[in-house]
């Protein structure tokens, strides 16, 4: 049995797409999954060995403090918190109402920042990390200083060379939950000299299960 299965993982988004796949995968490699969903439905659906679901919409801050409070009632250390969930727009500026464009940056940024905020007690004790899944298209390694680079610069680079590999529309779901397993259990001397590691993942060439403005992953 591997050791994994002694730390926790949460993944957030975690009912389709990527992190239902990233959560599975997560299981696969021995660890505990706490699998954040909006429906019980969802938490039928992914039920698994290794893998709790826990409802969770990141912008209710009742479902945030209770993911928190089962964390902190866990024995176990969290090892890695992963930011996946999201919706994404796609509307000129002029047709989308500006009540949407409060509520994209209230999913996508301010409820990861809630999340990880209620969960940064438990990380810093175990000296975790948090995997934040990104909807930008920037090349992350275009915006790194020297020093970053150096300490950052091939586990982006392999990340990118992973994210490219598929066909025209983007990888699978499947391909970029390993890439966001490699991430967790990457060992930190291996990445940086740093106590925190903190991780950005594309996925704006994978192919997932997000949708309009009313979707999410």
């Amino acid at each position: 049995m591997s050791s994994e299965t002694q730390k926790l993982v949460a993944v957030t988004g975690a009912s389709t797409g990527i992190g239902a796949s990233a959560a599975r995968e997560l299981a696969r490699r021995g660890f505990h999954v706490l699998a954040g969903v909006r429906r019980d439905s969802d938490a039928d659906a992914i039920r698994s060995t290794g893998i709790e679901p826990v409802i969770l919409d990141i912008t209710r801050p009742e479902q945030v403090e209770a993911l928190a409070a089962r964390v902190a009632g866990d024995p176990r250390a969290l090892h890695a918190l992963v930011n996946n969930a999201g919706i994404s727009v796609n509307a000129p500026v002029e047709a989308l109402p500006m009540a949407q464009w409060r509520w994209v940056f209230e999913v996508n940024l301010f409820g990861h920042i809630a999340v990880t905020q209620a969960l940064l007690p438990a990380l810093l004790r175990s000296k975790g990390r948090v995997i934040n899944i990104s909807l930008t298209a920037k090349d992350l390694a275009g915006q790194m200083t020297p020093e970053q680079d150096g300490r950052y610069g091939g586990l982006v680079q392999a990340i990118t060379a992973q994210m490219a590999e598929g066909t025209g529309s983007g990888v699978t779901a499947d391909a970029a939950a390993r890439v966001i397993a490699n991430a967790v259990t990457t060992r930190r001397q291996q990445v940086t000299a740093d106590d925190d590691l903190i991780t950005d993942l594309r996925t704006d060439h994978v192919r997932t299960d997000l949708g309009d403005v009313s979707g999410g992953r």
